[in-house]
């Protein structure tokens, strides 16, 4: 069957943003600041956390491995972004098609086991601060870490192959900026019946269980945060925590709206705006709310670059 769908479609077309023809220019502007924001920012994390001895916690390392995955993230979904804004329009092979399809649905499910592996560690470190060295030692930390890219890695495969095995006779555009689940399906002329059921399935077990760990993680943390004794601890702490909680409800708010529904079809108008949030907005929202507003990793920053500042000079 895949050799039929080659010789019937071989390419697709991505419409992007054509309704807004007279914005192109803006939103290329846009998305590029994003996008190379997005990649600075995640850099620097990686960069202080590999050289600053005081920042090699279980922490800091699943933040460095959750930086690197906002990078491979982000870079499957905004150069096609960015090619079709400046071009109205882009074309894109069937089989690059269904590799970018992987790669999403590969990092995307990573970022869901990595989220709520970060939330397990951060209720270990507020609700048993005697004992967390022994629970979350870097080995354990590292086998966790390997967990979330392995198991995502799995998780790509099963939808990546059904949508390839289904048939595409025509028209092959897509509207939208990226090659995405729906958009897909709905260019099939053969039946999506189980493909959707399986994709429904594989969705509802990967977001709705990562969602929940992590909102009972979280639900903890902020049960221990109101037994501490201090209002201004228990600021900072609420502070930091509802930061945190706000870009994971962000992200699995809006990729469960996205696919954890069936015989709902929304506009492709809301399918791409909902997609902007999860491939564009938390790549961009993960190094700011995880490290900026961190006071370790600020203190880092400072002695890195008085170091770097002083071997120039």
């Amino acid at each position: 069957m895949g050799s039929q769908n080659a010789s019937s479609v071989t390419e697709f077309q991505l419409l992007g943003f054509q309704s807004l023809l007279e914005w192109q220019a803006l939103l290329f502007a846009i998305f590029l600041c994003v996008y190379f924001l997005t990649i600075a920012g995640n850099v620097v994390i990686i960069t202080m956390v590999s050289q600053d001895p005081c920042l090699h916690s279980p922490m800091y390392m699943f933040l460095k491995s959750l930086s690197l995955l906002e990078i491979l993230y982000t870079s499957t979904i905004a150069p096609c972004l960015l090619a079709n804004l400046a071009s109205w329009g882009h074309a894109i092979s069937f089989s690059a098609c269904m590799v970018q399809l992987y790669f999403f649905v590969f990092f995307g499910a990573t970022e869901c086991f990595l989220l709520a592996a970060m939330a397990y560690d951060r209720y270990l470190a507020i609700c048993s601060p005697l004992h967390y060295s022994s629970l979350m030692s870097a080995d354990l930390c590292t086998k966790l870490v390997a967990l979330c890219w392995l198991t995502g890695v799995g998780t790509g495969f099963l939808p990546s192959l059904m949508i390839c095995r289904l048939d595409f006779c025509g028209p092959n555009r897509i509207d939208h900026f990226f090659c995405d689940l729906p958009p897909l399906m709905q260019l099939s002329c053969s039946s999506v019946h189980t493909t959707e059921l399986v994709i429904f399935v594989l969705s509802i077990t990967v977001l709705y269980i990562c969602f929940l760990l992590t909102l009972v993680s979280y639900v903890f943390i902020v049960s221990s945060v109101l037994r501490i004794p201090s209002a201004l601890g228990r600021v900072k702490t609420f502070s930091t925590c509802g930061s945190h909680l706000a870009v994971v409800t962000i992200y699995y708010g809006t990729m469960i709206s996205m696919y954890v529904r069936r015989d709902v079809h929304l506009s492709p108008a809301v399918n791409k705006i909902i997609s902007v949030f999860y491939t564009v907005v938390t790549p961009l929202l993960n190094p700011v709310i995880y490290s900026l507003r961190n006071r370790d990793f600020k203190q880092a920053v400072r002695k890195v670059t008085r170091r770097k500042c002083g071997i120039c000079g």
